[in-house]
């Protein structure tokens, strides 16, 4: 196991940590828990606050440019601002499909992390939420189902706009992901091996 993972964290303000002090983002909380068991284990933020998945795709490029080493790993976390604008589920997933290939065409290993509409949106949720189990089976990668889970309708995790959710809100993301970072990156390690 390489005790110095480097993980890219692709997302929206999940991500980059909208309204948060840089070490309550989500990239250096999940940084400070890795280091637990991977002391060097660096996780670079490349979240943007209001991304959808098309303007994900369209800044992959320049992003993957500027990187100095090859990541581990990219958790890939779009999605929340194409359901907010209410944007049709298959544009997403032409978006976040392009992102995977692009991720795999340079090596890179991906967990997936999906998000989920409210039930009562109906036959526009089961679409929305199909989008990300579909991708995840087609390109063989690990998903995470829900980046929220554990804190979306709690208003003690939330800031004061009511949307995004506060460092110990991050904080419980973070932890809940973490077994599955860990795996996904030991998966990769094996694949390297092999």
């Amino acid at each position: 196991m390489t005790n110095h993972p480097n993980v890219l964290a692709f997302g929206d303000s999940l991500t980059a940590g909208y309204g948060l002090a840089s070490i309550d983002s989500f990239p250096a909380q999940l940084e400070r828990l890795l280091r637990t068991t991977r002391p060097a284990a660096h996780v670079i933020n490349a979240g943007v606050s209001g991304d959808t998945s098309a303007s994900g795709r369209a800044r992959l490029p320049r992003v993957l440019s500027r990187l100095t080493v090859r990541p581990d790993l990219a958790i890939v976390e779009l999605g929340a601002n194409d359901l907010l604008r209410g944007l049709a589920p298959a544009r997403m997933r032409e978006n976040l499909d392009a992102i995977l290939r692009a991720l795999a065409d340079c090596g890179i290993p991906v967990l997936l992390a999906g998000m989920q509409a409210p039930p009562f949106l109906g036959s526009f949720a089961r679409g929305y939420d199909a989008v990300f189990t579909d991708l995840a089976a087609a390109h063989g990668v690990p998903l995470y189902p829900f980046f929220l889970a554990g804190v979306v309708g709690d208003p003690a995790l939330v800031l004061a706009d009511g949307i995004h959710p506060n460092a110990r809100a991050i904080g419980i993301v973070a932890q809940a992901i973490l077994p599955h970072v860990e795996a996904a990156l030991i998966a990769g390690e094996r694949a390297k091996a092999a």
